[in-house]
């Protein structure tokens, strides 16, 4: 694709095609205004003309001031947030316990396993404890297993 685009612009500049040259911009630094109320050589001014720039909106009477405000927002914005973001998030606590989970999974389990009982025992919830339905109240419900 660049190869294409650099062929198109050296035949566009081989051709004088004007749209692909860069744009020149031609600011004349220094204006002269005659009066036009008295038409003497004497009478002219001449007036500097100012660099344009568009504020960044911290300061509008001072380009320098306004860059290095804007400069700085953006880097406290932007780089530190980030930064400390990431910090926050990476060693904030687990919320949900997980890996508290996990660690006491592990150590039942190797508790289990040296006192040679089963990983899960079949009797979890004492069967006394559980009501069933009888015969009578399953005749009609389908059940999958």
């Amino acid at each position: 694709m660049s190869t294409l685009l650099r062929f198109i612009r050296s035949q566009g500049i081989k051709s004088g095609l004007t749209f692909l040259r860069p744009k020149e911009n031609n600011i004349c630094n220094r204006i002269h205004r005659s009066d036009v109320s008295v038409k003497n050589s004497e009478k002219e001014s001449t007036y500097e003309v100012k660099k344009t720039w568009a504020s960044y909106g911290f300061c509008d009477e001072d380009q320098k001031t306004d860059s290095q405000i804007m400069h700085v927002t953006f880097f406290i914005s932007v780089s530190v947030s980030l930064v400390f973001g990431a910090l926050i998030i990476g060693y904030a606590p687990d919320p949900f316990l997980q890996d508290w989970a996990q660690r006491e999974a592990y150590l039942q389990l190797r508790y289990r396993e040296e006192h040679g009982l089963p990983p899960i025992d079949p009797n979890l919830i004492d069967p006394s404890k559980i009501k069933l339905p009888s015969e009578e109240e399953l005749i009609d419900v389908e059940i999958i297993i």
